[in-house]
């Protein structure tokens, strides 16, 4: 994933903005204005980091030095430090939060993906583990990148990445065949279509209207083994992936793998993710 450096540094100054308010009280009262410093951001348990480009552009954008001690998408183990800073001590202390913020919920979705992702792999399964749109408002790129850096798959960055129609609009239009055609006759041949089956029997007359993608949503293993099945005796398994979403966490996640699916989608990799443990420590004054 790749967005210009300026568009970064806007969203990152708004997050910075928001935490300052009218400045660090505490700060500005304590230490003096010309006061430099060198510090370090320590990982305090082991993990995938992620978020290390964000840093260094925000630090950077503020004259702030930053030497990144280990690469985006790296593991590293508790303890290690992974990224050093040096410059004014206020600007440092200021940020600080923002910083460990925004790395500490990156590293916390990019290792539980990478987890979840190493587990399915060492069980001999080639399923993709994608993330939703379940992410927090404001932390979209930052929580897909995540993903992405994590070995996941981002699924649709917006609304209008892919068409996919869910029960809201079956509810609407009538029935997910009508609304599959709907989307055939209307759609960019460069929109893959992806429909949202409540059932069995859905998910069959999704796949012979066309669909590219059937989601079986909140399907038991059972149901899910029911519908790959239907659709290898229907000779239409193979003009469809499937993925699978729907109460699906680390715990069953190889369940649902071993029912031959393509995608397996996942809404806790990002919306209720344990962030990892990092702490900015001021290691040396320098001026």
């Amino acid at each position: 994933m790749f967005l210009p450096r300026k568009i970064i540094e806007r969203k990152l100054f708004e997050f910075l903005k928001e935490d300052l308010g009218h400045g660090d009280i505490t700060t500005s009262i304590l230490i003096p204005e010309n006061v430099k410093v060198k510090a370090e951001i320590i990982a305090k348990e082991p993990g995938i980091i992620a978020g290390i480009e964000e840093a260094k552009i925000l630090l950077e954008s503020l004259g702030i030095k930053a030497e990144a001690k280990i690469k985006d998408g790296q593991k590293t183990s508790g303890g290690k430090t992974i990224l050093k800073l040096e410059g004014n001590a206020r600007t440092i202390l200021a940020v600080e939060r923002t910083l460990l913020n925004l790395i500490s919920r990156m590293s916390g979705i990019a290792t539980q993906t990478n987890r979840i992702v190493e587990k399915v792999k060492a069980a001999g399964y080639k399923t993709k583990i994608a993330c939703t749109r379940k992410t927090a408002p404001g932390l979209e790129y930052f929580d897909k990148k995540a993903v992405w850096l994590g070995g996941g798959d981002t699924h649709r960055l917006h609304l209008d990445d892919m068409i996919l129609i869910k029960d809201n609009h079956i509810a609407i239009i009538g029935s997910i065949k009508e609304a599959v055609k709907i989307a055939k006759e209307k759609a960019s041949f460069s929109k893959k279509i992806e429909a949202e089956a409540a059932s069995v029997d859905e998910a069959i007359e999704a796949a012979r209207a066309g669909a590219d993608i059937i989601m079986l949503d909140n399907f038991s293993p059972k149901q899910v083994r029911e519908a790959v099945k239907k659709l290898e005796e229907e000779g239409i398994r193979d003009k469809v992936l499937v993925e699978v979403s729907g109460r699906i966490n680390e715990e069953n996640v190889l369940e649902f793998a071993s029912m031959g699916v393509d995608i397996i989608s996942l809404g806790i990799l990002t919306h209720s993710v344990k962030a990892l443990d990092l702490s900015l420590e001021v290691k040396q004054v320098t001026a």
